[in-house]
């Protein structure tokens, strides 16, 4: 134990300490020991949950609900805290009762996290913490920005900044603040949503963050091991690939793109859990250009016995050879029971038809040509979504993705360099619904 630090603490030398020598000296620790180590976060921490290395102003903890965030940020101003010194610190919630709940009096607030005997003092009439080595926090309400106007601070942990009812002014105030010392720090924690304050610290559209934010991401799943794995199951199986799952579970930052022909929350209210009877199916391939360019389209729709068209696949297929995605377009025929494949020949047409007679799906090819743009082609078929006529059975994140990138006029900005799976969608609909064919569907069940 002597090579180590002079001044490192029972936990900091402890955790030094390889598993078997670990647990030989705490063999000889007495409860008090124990409780210290127990309480050394950098031990139990997964790496994400401790602060960056670099030159930071603002760490973005961007992390669905359950990875960590309010603990991570607590212990973050606790170590400060404890380190001395007379620090002045900022604990900003959505409102006072969210701060006092969540960062106070929580299971991983400020004062559940306290080891015994550095537990600071809470005073609810003056809203301040006081550890014993001096350092003092003061709790804001997002939600009465003035509040913030005149305090000065060393550090800040702002919790839950998505939420903040009056978000830019709160944190404009805030920043203003954060003038003690030679080097302001301020953490903010957060479950993402496209608000404007989470957009302008993640850089969203400017490519990337602007100077001095460092951005951790994570997702629910990451702290498997200290969740319920009933819960982690349940969210999973009601929630996700959803738009509320990617962004509460997955923690993904979803917008709407301007002039979008999907927005998100009409993607969200054409989603059921199952189709009725179906009068067709089809399969609708958009073959890419070359084998390593872009994905394969492949589309598996139905139209139901109810006249509304049903999306049920997302079979697409990315890197493959003509061979490869014309044998995904025939496994998905077979399990869906399509009865025709539609494909776009505008890449090449006969070799579109060859390869997949080749696959011997036993269906007829349909081969359709494109004569306007993926935008153009896809408007009508958006007026349907819009009417409450085609349904999304379940959810299909990348084909959403891609719908929700297609804006009226022409532009795309959505993932990847062309909405192949969309387009892919868009003949299968268009198949279905606006084609002479849907207008005489034979009835059949699934």
């Amino acid at each position: 134990m002597s090579a180590l630090p002079p001044g490192a603490s029972l936990g900091e030398r402890l955790a030094m300490l390889s598993g078997a020598d670990r647990r030989e000296r705490l063999a000889t620790l007495t409860d008090g020991d124990i409780a210290e180590f127990e309480h050394h976060w950098p031990v139990w921490a997964r790496d994400p949950q401790l602060a960056p290395a670099g030159d930071w102003r603002v760490w973005l903890i961007l992390a669905g609900r359950g990875f960590g965030k309010t603990r991570a940020g607590a212990e973050w101003v606790r170590a400060r805290a404890e380190a001395g010194g007379r620090l002045r610190i900022a604990l900003v919630g959505a409102t006072m009762a969210e701060a006092r709940a969540v960062m106070i009096e929580g299971e991983s607030g400020l004062l559940a996290i306290a080891p015994p005997g550095r537990r600071p003092l809470w005073e609810p009439s003056l809203r301040r913490l006081r550890w014993p080595g001096g350092a003092q926090a003061f709790l804001y309400s997002a939600a009465e920005p003035e509040g913030l106007r005149g305090p000065q601070h060393h550090l800040a942990w702002a919790d839950e900044i998505a939420k903040w009812p009056m978000g830019e002014t709160a944190w404009d105030n805030l920043m203003m603040g954060m003038r003690l010392g030679n080097h302001p720090r301020t953490v903010a924690t957060t479950t993402p949503r496209a608000v404007p304050l989470v957009r302008r610290l993640t850089g969203q559209g400017k490519g990337g963050p602007p100077p001095g934010v460092t951005i951790t991401r994570g997702r629910s799943g990451d702290n498997a091991a200290h969740l319920p794995a009933s819960y982690l199951d349940a969210m999973r199986e009601n929630y996700g690939g959803t738009r509320l799952g990617r962004q509460e579970l997955d923690g993904e930052l979803i917008e709407d793109v301007a002039g979008a022909l999907w927005s998100r929350a009409l993607i969200e209210r054409c989603r059921v859990e199952a189709a009725p009877a179906m009068a067709r199916v089809v399969v609708a391939i958009d073959p890419p250009a070359s084998a390593g360019g872009d994905a394969c389209g492949i589309v598996v729709a139905a139209l139901g016995i109810d006249g509304n068209g049903y999306v049920l696949a997302d079979a697409s297929i990315q890197g493959a050879a003509p061979e490869g995605w014309a044998r995904a377009a025939a496994e998905a025929a077979s399990r869906y029971g399509a009865d025709r494949v539609v494909a776009e020949a505008n890449n090449g047409g006969d070799m579109v038809a060859s390869v997949l007679r080749a696959a011997d799906t036993g269906l007829p090819v349909r081969l359709v040509h494109a004569t306007r743009g993926k935008v153009a082609r896809a408007e009508p078929i958006s007026a349907l979504y819009e009417a409450g006529r085609v349904f999304h059975v379940g959810a299909f994140p990348a084909m959403e993705d891609e719908l929700a990138g297609l804006q009226a006029g022409g532009g795309y900005v959505g993932p990847g360099r062309s909405p192949d799976r969309a387009d892919a969608l868009v003949w299968a609909l268009t198949e279905l619904m606006l084609g002479i064919a849907a207008r005489r569907p034979g009835l059949r069940q699934l």
